[in-house]
């Protein structure tokens, strides 16, 4: 490929915080752990942070640590990265997907309502693409139905709404920090909270079940081994103090593309929403109706041939094998999800992809949709 994807930016101020891990005498659960989680949590603005080796570890634990089990349903977006609805069903409950908002392609609020029942425990938004629009009304439904919200900001560190940093709207959130995400540390994730209660037990379960006095060999419930090296957590100090940098770069690759497919009338291209400070996680646009999948997915085609990667994002959750097989969702059950991700094109992002770059990628879009389309 000429021009990938996704790219991680690592300077050499992370190789060295990470070398100087590598030489000392603490590979895991040392001073890293506590300094990566503090910095997080003050970042937030959060009285905890927890981290874990995944942002799919940390939504499971969530579950676990607020009691969420057999014969539990969890409503959630089937407009979204799979972690948010496997970590609800490796818990043992249900998710119970909305369909979303057209716009924002967040889960549509307006429609949670009618799919709660006695069953229901919690409701799992996603901020999809960084975009936190509609969180607010979320926790308004969440709040009239005493629910708890368990934010799923994997995509979005960094966003705000209406000066509310996400990750501060549900009663637990979690963020991943994956490679194609705003700051990485290779594999890994944070729990955040204000309540000490699900943050110790989340510590626990994290760590084999190990309690605060039991020792190495003590093990008070079943555990897990989610935890996340000092290597990692090194490398996570340093891109977080890096995040307003990081941010800067992605909005400016994000506003190259804004402006370079402005009149672009086959795509609809994707904006900040009002009250949004946006930290971007990927560039998704989307054919204009009237564009079939078939259309789709031959741009995508005609752009990898180019030398360029792209993607579809997101396939719908529901139409998954495994979610038909053993739920029995088909086509037409959410049809704006169903919708969306017929015409989905997920462009080049990354902090350091270069204006010309960018007007390669749409200058090859442009000439490909008028072969294809």
């Amino acid at each position: 490929m000429r021009i990938h994807l996704s790219r991680p930016d690592v300077t050499e101020q992370e190789i060295e915080a990470v070398c100087a891990v590598l030489r000392g005498p603490n590979l895991s659960l040392g001073p890293k752990l506590g300094e990566f989680e503090g910095a997080f949590a003050d970042y937030i603005g959060r009285r905890r942070a927890v981290a874990v080796n995944s942002g799919t570890s940390g939504l499971f634990l969530c579950m676990l640590a607020l009691g969420i089990g057999p014969g539990d349903e969890v409503v959630t977006t089937p407009f979204t990265f799979v972690a948010s609805a496997t970590s609800i069903m490796a818990a043992g409950a249900e998710p119970v997907f909305v369909d979303i908002d057209p716009g924002s392609l967040n889960i549509d609020a307006a429609q949670i309502e009618a799919k709660i029942t006695g069953k229901t425990k919690a409701i799992l938004p996603v901020e999809v693409f960084g975009n936190p629009a509609g969180m607010d009304e979320v926790c308004q439904v969440a709040q009239r139905n005493s629910l708890i919200v368990i934010e799923d900001s994997c995509e979005a560190l960094g966003s705000a709404l209406n000066g509310k940093k996400v990750g501060t709207f549900g009663g637990m959130s979690v963020f991943g920090f994956y490679p194609n995400k705003q700051m990485t540390t290779g594999e890994g994730g944070m729990i955040l909270t204000d309540d000490d209660e699900p943050a110790d037990l989340c510590v626990s379960l994290r760590n084999q079940g190990r309690g605060k006095e039991g020792g190495w060999l003590g093990h008070e419930r079943l555990g897990y081994n989610f935890r996340l090296s000092d290597i990692n957590c090194a490398l996570g100090i340093v891109q977080l103090s890096r995040m307003e940098q990081i941010k800067a770069k992605r909005g400016q690759v994000a506003a190259w593309y804004q402006e370079m497919l402005a009149d672009e009338r086959r795509l609809i291209v994707p904006t900040v929403p009002a009250g949004c400070d946006m930290s971007w996680f990927v560039f998704v646009v989307r054919l204009a109706e009237g564009f079939t999948v078939e259309q789709r997915d031959r741009v995508l085609q005609g752009m990898a041939q180019a030398g360029i990667q792209v993607s579809n994002y997101f396939p719908p959750v529901h139409l998954q094998p495994f979610m038909v097989e053993q739920f029995g969702y088909g086509e037409g059950d959410f049809p704006v999800t169903e919708s969306a991700s017929r015409s989905t094109i997920a462009l080049p992002f990354y902090n350091n992809l270069a204006q010309d770059q960018v007007a390669v990628v749409c200058e090859t879009l442009k000439t490909v949709l008028s072969k294809e389309l």
